[in-house]
Parts: C-alpha cells; structure tokens; sequence
C-alpha cells in the first residue's frame, strides 16, 4: 500500500507529465476550487459548492510543531480554510535557505526540513479537504520596526547571505520604519519598478519552488501579499508569473491581492476589485478593523460594487480578541458573522490575540454557521436588511432567498419585524445560539403579514426560517 507521502508524489509527476512539447494538455480540473458554477460569488470544490469557514492558532501553521493535532482539531468543529504565510517571522521558524557551515545562508540552496514541512501541510489539508489559501510575501518578515530584529535575522539581508552585498542589492543595513510605509526595496525589484534583477531572480526561484507543491493541488488559492502598501507594479508581475507557471502545467488557479487600506472604498483596493480579469477574487481582511454597522456596510458597498462581475470575497483574519489590540472578543465574533451573513465567501477567526484563533468562543460559531448551512444554503440566499422593520442599526441582519429561506442573525439580542407579506407561511423558525453552537427552541409561523421575530435572551443568536412543506 502505497504511503501519504508516495501518492503526493505520484501527483507531482502526473502533473509533470501533463506537459507535451512544451505544450499544457487541456485539463478540466472539475476539482479544484474554484468559483461556484451557479453563484460565482461563492467557492465550489471537488464539484460542489462549498462555505470556507476557519480558525486556526497561527498564521504559517506549515511552521508548528504539532500541525496535524491542530488540524484534526479544526475539522472536528467544522473549518475548513486556513490561511498559510510562507512566512519566518517567528523565533523558531525555518528559513526556506539552507545555512551554511559559517553560518550563512545561500540563496542558491534550499534547505529541505523548510519544504518537506510545506508538503506535508498541503498533504494533511487535502486529506481533510480543508482549503489552503497561501499568502506568498509577507510585509513583517522584512522590518525591524518595533524593536523586532527579523530584517538582521533574515537570509535577505546581505549580511546573512553569501550571495550579494548591500551595494549590489541596494539593501540598507536597518528598515526600522513601519512595513506600511512601504520603504523596503524588496518589494521593489520587478522589472516595470527598480529592475532589481539581482535580488529578484532569488524570488521568482522561491515562487517557482513553492509552485512545485502547489501545483499539483487543487485545494490551494494565492494572496500575493498579506495587508499590503505596494506599488500596483508587484503583485501585477507575481499574479502574472503564477499565471504562467500554472499555464504551462495545465493547470487553472485563483490568485488576489490584499490590501491594507482599512476603508474598503479606498482608491488601492480598485487595484483589485476592477480587475476581474487579473484577481479571481478578493480577500477583504481590512474591513474587520471596522465596527457595527459600517463593517457591515462597507462589506455590502463591496457586493454592490462588484455586481457585474461577482467574484468570492474572502476575510482570512477576523481581528477581534479580549487583550487584543483590534478590538474584543464580541467585536470578534461579531465581524465574522456580519460577513457570514452578508455573503462572504470565507471568513476565519485570525489568531491570537489579534483573534480568537481555535477557542471556545469561535468553534461555538462554527458550530452554529454549520447548523444554518444545514437549513440555509448561503449561496441559495441574498443580503436582504430592507426585509427588515423597526431595526435598529447593528442590531440584526438578514440573508433571504423571499419566500423560501431566511438567515436572521441578532448581534445581542433584540426584536425585529421580517416582512412575510406576500409570503404565505407557515415556516418554520429554529434559533442556534452562537454562544454554545448549541440548537435552541423552534416553533412555526405565519406568513402573508410582518411578523416580529424576538430573540431569545441576551447574546448572539442566529434564526434560521424555512418554508414548511
């Protein structure tokens, strides 16, 4: 019988011999992820459509210790989307670069501890067909701002390399500013910015090496960037890189950027969101810095704005814990199901503490998002506040599909006429508390009027309403 470890590797060179002549033979790939046939503003896999709900302790969990506990963990509550950083920012993590014996690293030398941990994150998500959504280039590994020192740990950094100087890279020794400020000529180098090509060919090889993983999986979307500043130039060249490798595979992906602009108006995500045709779709991370009503707002002004051609919005890091710096626990929670509700594609509980991580609190809300699912499918139901009377701004928040399926989230309590007025009932109402996952009571009620809907006592709770047959 044939290991984990060999079945992965017949799918490498079954992908490799894919490529005739230098030609990509056609390939179907009815599997892998990508839009929903039927309602592209959502993700389908392995020929179904499919809600990417996660929460997750780390950021680059190809990185810890005990990952697949961790994933066995998540998907027994019910994720199945993490987000990868091929990220080295912590202590403890290793360097994709193999270090020498005095002590440098060479660019030109892969260490293989780096990639066999990446082969195994992809072979263990796979076998539990949680989705990967990989973040190549990470704005944080490169600074010393805030007194970290991973810019003078970093094998980029010519001190640490045997590969290039200062002079011939154009490094500087410190980059103590904030990555934000966008000062780091790393993400400088493509040829229609500075031309870097001493420092780019370095990177497009660790982009090509990541690829011959990548590839051979359907389970995996692309980020060029976590919270980005750049220039347009740089993710345009990797997006469009990625898009060649793949090409000439045979193989189809789904690439995006994120940017950092907390405004989701902001002039930079157009980059993104007027591209159809570059960014399959869009992860709109930034939106949870938000609170209340706007954040669900913003979130909806996005749906609208992309309408003509819809696309999967995604949020792979919902902010939001008690001790963070982004907000507590309930704000946590509550940004996570405004975007459930209101249409997102994926969404996942950042970690700890800028997020609840894999907790109590967030594997109840997994809990309760997989119990609507089961009564309301999120890609049968549209955004729909306006059914709503004598609401009070972020009290609740409504998904309908009129007349056959309702999704009702309350934030904390409260009460709230639904307009059934040309809807014949009954229908069937069963409330899941978001604070336990746990089902709650259910009754019946009649259409063909306003009906007012009464949560339960106070806390989250979500309603799902459907039609009796």
């Amino acid at each position: 019988m044939k290991t984990d470890r060999q079945h992965f590797t017949a799918a490498v060179v079954l992908l490799a011999l894919i490529v005739v002549d230098g030609r990509a033979a056609a390939a179907e790939q009815p599997d892998r992820i990508r839009p929903y046939s039927k309602n592209a503003s959502y993700w389908q896999y392995q020929g179904k459509p499919v809600l990417l709900l996660g929460a997750s302790k780390d950021d680059n969990l190809f990185q810890i210790d005990d990952l697949q506990k961790h994933l066995d963990a998540m998907h027994a509550a019910g994720a199945n989307f993490i987000r990868n950083t091929m990220s080295d920012r912590d202590e403890g993590n290793l360097y994709p670069f193999l270090q020498t014996d005095n002590g440098k690293y060479d660019l030109d030398q892969w260490n293989p501890a780096y990639w066999q941990r990446f082969e195994k994150l992809l072979r263990l998500t796979a076998q539990r067909e949680i989705i990967v959504q990989i973040e190549i280039w990470d704005r944080f590994d490169t600074t010393d701002a805030s007194g970290c020192d991973r810019w003078q740990r970093h094998p980029y950094n010519p001190k640490n390399n045997v590969n290039y100087t200062y002079e011939q890279s154009g490094f500087a020794a410190r980059y103590p500013d904030h990555p934000g400020k966008n000062k780091q000529p790393f993400f400088f180098t493509t040829p229609r910015q500075r031309n870097n090509r001493v420092v780019l060919k370095y990177q497009e090889r660790f982009v090509d090496k990541m690829l011959s993983y990548t590839l051979a999986c359907d389970h995996v979307l692309y980020c060029i960037d976590n919270e980005t500043s750049a220039e347009e130039a740089w993710p345009v060249y990797w997006t469009e890189r990625i898009r060649a490798r793949a090409k000439a595979s045979g193989k189809q992906v789904c690439v995006t950027e994120m940017w950092d602009d907390w405004d989701l108006k902001a002039e930079r995500h157009r980059r993104t969101l007027d591209h159809p045709e570059r960014y399959d779709f869009a992860d709109v991370s930034q939106n949870n810095q938000k609170m209340g009503q706007v954040h669900w707002d913003n979130f909806q002004w996005v749906r609208r704005h992309v309408a003509g051609k819809p696309r999967p919005l995604n949020t792979v890091k919902t902010y939001g814990a008690d001790g963070g710096r982004f907000g507590d626990a309930n704000d946590g929670v509550e940004r996570w199901w405004r975007h459930v509700i209101g249409g997102a594609a994926a969404a996942r509980f950042h970690r700890p503490d800028s997020g609840l991580g894999l907790s109590k609190r967030s594997t109840a809300s997994l809990a309760a998002a997989r119990k609507l699912e089961s009564l309301v499918k999120p890609w049968d139901v549209e955004a729909a506040n306006e059914l709503l009377t004598d609401r009070e701004d972020d009290e609740a928040y409504l998904a309908a599909r009129p007349g056959e399926a309702y999704a009702l989230y309350f934030t904390d309590g409260g009460r709230v006429g639904l307009k059934l007025d040309d809807h014949a009932g009954p229908f069937q109402l069963r409330w899941i508390s978001i604070a336990t996952g746990e089902w709650g009571k259910e009754k019946t009620i009649a259409g063909g009027a306003t009906v007012t809907i009464v949560a339960p006592p106070k806390g989250g709770w979500v309603a799902a309403i459907t039609k009796r047959q």
